[in-house]
């Protein structure tokens, strides 16, 4: 069974390359019906390949696709007949490191389509293959291009805006996910899962392959790599330490019904029901006060110590300075816990 599959609208520049494609209903695991139909009306003899697709090639797998019943990816394959923009259909065998623009773009929005989840699909190396474009009212422009564009709006009465100068695109202007509302849309970049129930303020952020599982409200940063569990709240201007920020291989992750306070952040994966007091900052070397239900000191460990460990309070002794950690249950409990795993 192959991976994924996308009939896609894209641009490209004056030299003919890839900027960006358009994937309105991408599938993952498409069914081998699906699969012959492309493999006989494409030519497609296996692999993973982009295929720039013609008027006649278009009708032909428009017609192909009608008669095994996939009425929707037929409809699709006839308005991408009709389209003054360059089409590709990417078919995608397997899950390998990704070997042109196209094939990125098709994996970017299989998660904001929540069809994978953040670490579900292969995104090495994809910085290379990702133009830094010009994003404007018009559509991504080759930098090299941007001048003339912008002198022949001008000509033409016109005005071209430049909303950002990024590889990555705003997620909205690809999909918008069912149940969610997003303030600032700028700050959600496509690749981003959002969950149904999801509020992202305009403070709020969310890179590429990372995301939130669902009601969740974020007001603070969510770095790539990082998933937010169910019913947790990022308060504003709070920090995710992603794996391209200083995470290294450690992926780090929000449990379910966790609170990270305004200003506050982790370099460590959360349990559920964590809360971290704001404007407290843990990195997996923080040292840590474990203290017992008296408030007594039990022992002093590193933060990495406590990651994925559930109903932990940390905070920050106003009068020491000390980081400290109190948990639901017994903190002696907790720490022979630690001390069995070493």
């Amino acid at each position: 069974m192959s991976f994924a599959f996308g009939i896609g609208i894209g641009t490209q520049n004056n030299q003919g390359e890839w900027l960006e494609v358009f994937y309105q209903q991408p599938v993952m695991t498409p069914d081998d019906t699906l699969m012959e139909v492309i493999r006989n009306a494409m030519d497609y003899k296996g692999g993973n390949q982009v295929i720039s697709a013609t008027t006649e090639h278009l009708s032909q797998l428009a017609n192909a696709l009608r008669q095994v019943g996939e009425t929707d990816q037929a409809t699709l394959a006839e308005k991408a007949a009709n389209s003054k923009r360059p089409v590709a259909i990417t078919i995608l065998e397997t899950d390998t490191t990704a070997s042109s623009t196209p094939e990125v773009y098709l994996k970017l929005h299989l998660i904001s389509h929540r069809l994978a989840k953040p670490h579900g699909v292969k995104l090495d190396g994809i910085f290379g293959l990702l133009p830094n474009l010009a994003w404007t009212n018009e559509g991504a422009i080759d930098l090299n291009e941007l001048s003339e564009r912008q002198l022949q709006a001008r000509l033409e009465g016109r005005t071209l805006e430049v909303k950002s100068v990024d590889k990555f695109p705003q997620m909205t202007d690809y999909v918008v996910p069912k149940g969610v509302r997003i303030a600032d849309t700028a700050r959600v970049r496509l690749g981003a899962y959002v969950g149904e129930g999801t509020t992202v303020m305009h403070e709020g952020f969310i890179n590429f392959n990372a995301g939130t599982e669902g009601t969740s409200m974020i007001e603070g940063r969510i770095s790539a790599g990082v998933m937010v569990g169910k019913g947790s709240d990022l308060g504003g201007g709070c920090s995710t330490m992603g794996t391209l920020s200083g995470g290294g291989n450690i992926i780090i992750a929000v449990g379910e019904n966790c609170l990270i306070g305004a200003n506050a952040g982790i370099g460590i994966p959360l349990g559920d029901r964590c809360k971290v007091e704001a404007g407290l900052y843990i990195t997996a070397g923080t040292k840590v006060a474990l203290l017992d239900d008296n408030n007594e000191l039990v022992e002093v460990i590193k933060a990495r110590d406590l990651a994925n460990q559930t109903d932990l309070l940390f905070r920050r002794n106003s009068q020491t300075g000390a980081v400290e950690c109190k948990t639901n249950k017994s903190a002696i409990e907790l720490n022979e816990e630690l001390h069995a795993n070493n």
